[in-house]
């Protein structure tokens, strides 16, 4: 599940965030708020794109550095929602 995650999220960030740029450059633990590719703005659209695609709500201490950060953090959180739910 969490692979299938990180590719949909990846293929989600490389559209709205990173048009044009390699594919291979997005790896999983690529640094995603830390390293600029999400500003406030982008990691709410994030947010909204998730609670979409995988019908999950993330609490307000959620939508940040610690779980947002990189494909693999993102994908380790909705995979727990996902078995809790």
């Amino acid at each position: 599940m969490r692979e299938s995650i990180e590719q949909t999220v990846k293929q989600y960030l490389l559209r709205e965030f990173l048009p044009g740029e390699d594919p291979s450059e997005l790896t999983s633990e690529t640094p995603l708020i830390t390293g600029g590719i999400l500003d406030s703005i982008g990691t709410l659209k994030l947010v909204t794109f998730l609670e979409e695609e995988y019908g999950v709500v993330l609490e307000a201490h959620e939508a940040g550095v610690d779980h947002l950060d990189s494909l693999s953090r993102i994908a380790g959180l909705i995979a727990a929602k996902k078995t809790a739910a």
